[in-house]
């Protein structure tokens, strides 16, 4: 796999960031995407200091023309792109009563348009080639739903409803679309809940820890590979068990 391209959203920080690492480490060469410029630059001296390949494009999934120019940016620089890892999303939590209509609308438009945006970008390249991956970061709470996460949920279930019909409709080419849900990570996002909170959510996890970005990188590690090349359209959760 030394030749492909794999461009990460959101690989500025947190789950990002290590599955940019992980496939780095796994010889592909990475597209660095997300709104942090100089987070993205950090992310490519990392990998460029451990040996890999890396470039940094600015990605903004709020709007389609950042979406087009930073595709265009990625294959003018790499020729094109292999693996594409939808994992960028924001969250804007409120209970539905109260939810405010733009931030249905903006979680909706990040989470979930903006991983159909991408994907749109990069299947005529991996149509051409008659190989790709594409995996769509999900969450544990798009299967099982959540108080307070109207917004959020839709747009995690919608990319699971995006990732299966991906799958039928670009199967025929070898390109395989798969979705992995993550339960309780550790992360910027979760390190700031208040310790309560915390010990509620580790009391509905069997394995009775939090999750590590890592955890989360090994599974698209492993989709993205050829050992994964007969599994398409499914759902890959990595939650400790907390939702089975």
């Amino acid at each position: 796999m030394a030749e492909r391209t794999a461009c990460v959203t959101g690989a500025s920080r947190g789950i990002g960031r290590e599955i940019a690492l992980a496939l780095s480490r796994d010889g592909l060469k990475i597209v660095v995407a997300s709104n942090e410029r100089e987070n993205n630059d950090k992310v490519v001296e990392e990998i460029r200091a451990a040996g890999g390949e890396a470039i940094a494009v600015y990605l903004d999934l709020a709007q389609a023309d950042s979406i087009r120019e930073a595709f265009q940016e990625a294959l003018t620089a790499c020729g094109r792109i292999d693996v594409l890892v939808n994992n960028a999303g924001i969250t804007k939590d409120a209970l539905s009563m109260r939810m405010k209509p733009e931030d249905w609308n903006l979680v909706l438009q990040i989470n979930l348009s903006g991983a159909f945006l991408c994907a749109q970008q990069v299947i005529p390249g991996m149509m051409r080639e008659r190989w790709g991956r594409i995996v769509n970061i999900s969450s544990v709470v798009g299967l099982m739903g959540n108080i307070g996460q109207a917004n959020y949920v839709a747009s995690k279930a919608g990319l699971i409803g995006l990732t299966k019909t991906l799958a039928l409709e670009l199967a025929s080419r070898n390109i395989t679309v798969n979705a992995v849900a993550p339960g309780f990570i550790e992360t910027d996002m979760t390190r700031v809940l208040p310790e309560e909170i915390k010990q509620k959510m580790l009391a509905r996890i069997p394995l009775a820890r939090m999750g590590q970005p890592a955890d989360v990188a090994a599974a698209v590690r492993f989709l993205v590979s050829d050992a994964a090349s007969y599994i398409t359209g499914q759902v890959l959760s990595v939650n400790g068990g907390m939702y089975m």
